[in-house]
């Protein structure tokens, strides 16, 4: 059986990050927007999945409410968890999720490794049941801080199985994102790959920007694969993953790539679409049709609640750059001068717009005050303190 493009590109790595804004017909980086997005590369700190996905907020909600309805103090209990392991006690399913929502500090989560690593030896052949204990973990070490322990469990060869759905490995890739641990994020990449854990359309962002931010050949390489891989399945990409795949043809000086890959984004309405428009323009030479997308974003009798269409401060640099001496130069200055009067060109960079971490989807107001007593008893209602 011939081995996938994505699955080859998996099994190696790259380490180099160069800038954006490469000048095909001169072999050289535009210096004018180097520094912004070398800075990006190397610095950001910044998460691409929503709270919808990582669920952060609930799982502390739900640790508060087991503190609380658990007798005696957490360390009590995490302490004489610590002595059963010592004992090699059989470890019940039931006792390890009560642990895991205990967990308050780095200490009790080498006590939670260990006894991941004893429940999943115990348990390996047998089924854990709907209840998903791999998400669970990989939001304490997200809590915590812990991307190295993350890390090292989740691409351990003897965990196999115990980490078995997509959420888990989306979580981990995404906190070593945060932390730019790039290099690690791939190699979840490749064991997620490896271990057969289906990649979903956040897998897919997740990848493209991680690839986005190695920025090398092979890194290159994988990025594209991915994409005609799930187009090949007729599998939905996400816009988010087209432009961290735009910007990183652009980054390796393909044009052509990604001219083809902005082309097939469905919605381009969107301001990082629209700055990406107006630099594919621009670096293919097209400078009326370019200011011309500047010049309809001017909405000067625009209500004041309307947002405005903005435009980064590298992109119209760019083109002021190419404009010198051409004949556009005097109308792409004074649409520029009003469009920065208007306030709608931003010092964000296009690295800045690519790593957002999007909004998610709004939760409905409540209609009205959650009971919190029983109308039969007056007494407390009791939640459901233990579900995933």
């Amino acid at each position: 059986m011939v081995q996938p493009v994505g699955d080859m590109a998996l099994g190696r790595l790259g380490k180099c990050c160069r800038s954006l804004l490469y000048e095909p017909s001169k072999g050289v980086f535009y210096g004018v927007l180097q520094i912004g997005w070398i800075e990006g590369c190397i610095g950001a700190k910044r998460h691409l999945l929503s709270e919808d996905v990582i669920k952060l907020q609930d799982f502390q909600q739900r640790k508060l409410a087991v503190a609380h309805h658990v007798s005696g103090s957490e360390g009590n209990y995490i302490n004489l968890f610590s002595q059963k392991l010592q004992r090699n006690e059989l470890i019940l399913r039931d006792e390890l999720k009560l642990l895991l929502h205990l967990c308050q500090s780095a200490d009790d989560m080498q006590i939670a490794r260990d006894a991941i690593y004893r429940y999943h030896t115990e348990n390996r052949n047998l089924l854990y049941g709907d209840f998903k204990f791999g998400p669970l973990f990989m939001r304490l070490c997200y809590e915590l801080g812990l991307e190295s322990m993350a890390f090292a469990t989740i691409t351990d060869k003897s965990m196999k199985g115990f980490f078995h759905d997509t959420t888990s490995f989306n979580i981990a890739i995404d906190m070593l994102f945060m932390k730019g641990s790039f290099e690690n994020a791939l190699e979840v990449l490749r064991t997620m790959r490896s271990q057969g854990i289906p990649f979903n359309k956040d897998t897919l962002t997740l990848a493209a920007g991680t690839c986005y931010k190695l920025n090398t050949a092979e890194t290159y390489r994988i990025c594209i694969a991915l994409i005609e891989e799930e187009q090949t399945r007729g599998q939905f990409i996400p816009r988010h993953t087209y432009c961290f795949a735009v910007a990183l043809a652009l980054r390796r000086g393909d044009l052509e790539k990604a001219q083809s890959l902005f082309s097939q984004i469905m919605s381009t309405d969107s301001r990082l679409c629209q700055n990406f428009k107006v630099l594919i323009l621009t670096m293919s030479g097209a400078l009326a049709e370019a200011i011309s997308i500047l010049s309809a974003a001017m909405l000067p009798e625009s209500p004041s609640f309307v947002k405005k269409p903005e435009f980064s401060q590298e992109v119209v640099d760019l083109l002021r750059l190419r404009s010198q001496g051409r004949p556009h130069m005097i109308k792409m200055e004074q649409v520029v001068t009003q469009l920065e009067r208007d306030g709608q060109v931003t010092q964000q960079t296009l690295d800045d717009m690519l790593c957002r971490t999007p909004t998610g989807k709004r939760k409905p107001a409540p209609i009205g005050l959650e009971r919190r007593t029983s109308r039969r008893t007056l007494k407390p209602l009791q939640s459901t303190l233990l579900s995933e």
